[in-house]
């Protein structure tokens, strides 16, 4: 099953590369770059699947399920606009002529040190097995995302980038995208980096790109969904993921700074009262839920939060302060550089 999709996206994304991308290249005087322009292809292909799956699918069971009100269609179509530049390869494509070349050289460097990674499916003695390739591979960088969350709640300065994507108080299936550009180019450094050193090839790494980015959008979609008692501890849901986007839940946990009430303009928690508590005594960064993809780490970790309700999502400083997270896609990142020199 596995080996016929694969086979069927790769001629796909032949086909599109010699009668679309190859000519246009070659009439931009681009020849040279033709194997990233066939890589690019790829990334392009899987953006067009992903977006007709969340218009054709996704978007319907938002109206369907709704947990609020559409009320700010402004900010919604401004997250159209990430997703749309992240699916369909313009970041990478940016990346490609920024970050890589360092990539290279460090790695070539590396090399000559005699020093290189492995692969992670050799060593586990499943290379020939692609289904438990992929899945091991999904489980370690899941596991190294979980901590990359961490990360960006724990340290000042990568919450003031970060923060961005939580002050979406309108959560759709578009919202996933909705990220500062330089916070992107951490997590994916980090990531492109773990992903080389454990051996996940190209394609595969691809695959695992579009498989996670399809589950994340369902997971921040304005879905009135969990997946029950047993199901909610196997795979993020759209309501364990909500909490982590919660006021005062998701990006703070108790600490010792002066007391704050509870966020204005909150809507009232269902089955707890878990924001309150926090904003009783006080906040630090923090917060709970970071699983990308599997609830295990929090559990283990202890970050998990597993009560079911919907609560409203954004920023404390939001509703507390009137903090201006900006509006359209280039306010949103001029407020975060300076939200970042603040912190400096």
């Amino acid at each position: 099953m596995i080996d016929t999709v694969v086979n069927l996206f790769a001629q796909v994304q032949q086909g599109l590369f010699e009668a679309v991308v190859q000519p246009l290249m070659f009439h931009l005087g681009l020849g040279a770059l033709l194997e990233v322009g066939f890589e690019g292809t790829g990334w392009l292909l899987v953006g067009i699947v992903q977006i007709v799956i969340i218009v054709a699918v996704l978007v319907p069971m938002q109206r369907l399920w709704p947990v609020e009100p559409v009320t700010d269609r402004a900010t919604i179509r401004t997250d159209v606009l990430y997703t749309l530049i992240h699916r369909l390869g313009l970041f990478r494509v940016a990346l490609f002529f920024t970050v890589d070349p360092l990539f290279d050289m460090a790695f070539g460097a590396l090399r000559q040190q005699g020093i290189s990674g492995f692969h992670l499916d050799q060593v586990l003695g499943i290379s020939g097995n692609a289904l438990l390739s992929f899945v091991a591979y999904l489980v370690v960088l899941d596991l190294i995302a979980y901590w990359i969350h961490r990360g960006q709640h724990q340290f000042g300065w990568w919450w003031k980038l970060h923060s961005l994507h939580h002050a979406q108080r309108q959560m759709t299936v578009w919202s996933d995208n909705r990220n500062h550009l330089l916070d992107d180019v951490i997590v994916d450094t980090i990531l492109v980096l773990s992903a080389q050193i454990i051996g996940v090839a190209p394609g595969q790494f691809v695959a695992l790109v579009a498989f996670s980015q399809l589950s994340e959008s369902f997971q921040h979609g304005n879905l009135k969904i969990w997946f029950g008692p047993i199901g909610e501890r196997l795979w993020v849901s759209p309501r364990f993921h909500r909490l982590h986007h919660a006021i005062g839940i998701g990006h703070e946990s108790p600490g010792k700074l002066s007391a704050a009430g509870p966020p204005q303009g909150a809507k009232a928690p269902m089955g707890g009262s878990a924001a309150h508590e926090v904003a009783s005594v006080g906040a630090i960064l923090g917060g709970h839920n970071f699983g990308v993809l599997l609830p295990w780490w929090d559990s283990l970790f202890g970050t998990a939060n597993y009560e079911k309700r919907f609560d409203a999502t954004g920023v404390r400083d939001q509703v507390e302060q009137g903090r201006d997270y900006g509006r359209g896609f280039w306010s949103q990142q001029w407020q975060g550089l300076k939200r970042l020199a603040g912190f400096a």
